[in-house]
């Protein structure tokens, strides 16, 4: 279902001061200089509503946060959240993954989070999937020595399709699992979407890659 279009959304954005990074491409390798403290920076690539980097960031004081997402009609929805707590380790973005290489530095960033992407599920639609090998090149440029993407999802060709992909572009796997509300993982954090698809008794599937060095 396509979300009604919000009214006066980049009014309410630049209301909610700077939690919205307006020129992030300015910031490239001198995010720490937005935040309170210096410390390890973790992104989230399409944040939706902003609930999961919400929780994420309240549990993890000591990490920043910088969330992207590519419509301003629910970006909106996350910042003004974000305004209305107490969370100061969060900065918003708007955009998507084709421009990461223009906001962030090289190994400027130890984990990126994946959180049930759109499949694109038409065959002439894999380049578009944020897994595809050239977002895979993207993310080992940006990402530190030891950094790891975290990546859900609740559809199981996108999955597979990712599994390959990782795999063929030197990416090493750990904690892989098909259905993670089943499993031993702990430590769950649940987006919008999960909540919705669990309650329809749909497993989540989940993994972690490491860029390793080329050979």
């Amino acid at each position: 279902m396509r979300m009604r279009k919000k009214k006066n959304g980049d009014i309410r954005l630049q209301s909610c001061g700077s939690l919205w990074v307006q020129n992030p491409a300015d910031l490239k390798g001198k995010w720490q200089s937005v935040f309170e403290k210096t410390a390890p920076l973790h992104i989230e690539i399409g944040c939706g509503k902003g609930g999961f980097i919400m929780q994420l960031a309240a549990q993890n004081p000591d990490i920043n946060y910088v969330a992207i997402e590519k419509s301003i009609d629910v970006l909106v929805l996350a910042v003004e959240k974000a305004k209305n707590s107490d969370i100061k380790n969060v900065k918003y973005i708007l955009g998507d993954a084709f421009f990461l290489l223009d906001v962030f530095e090289k190994s400027e960033c130890e984990r990126i989070y994946l959180n049930f992407s759109d499949p694109w599920p038409k065959n002439r639609q894999s380049k578009r999937r944020l897994t595809y090998h050239t977002f895979l090149e993207i993310y080992r440029a940006i990402l530190s020595k030891n950094g790891h993407i975290y990546f859900k999802t609740d559809n199981k060709n996108l999955f597979e399709f990712s599994l390959n992909s990782f795999c063929e572009n030197n990416y090493s796997l750990r904690n892989i699992t098909l259905d993670l509300h089943n499993s031993s993982y702990e430590g769950n954090i649940m987006t919008e979407y999960e909540k919705l698809f669990s309650e329809q008794g749909m497993p989540i599937y989940r993994l972690e890659a490491r860029p390793m060095a080329n050979a």
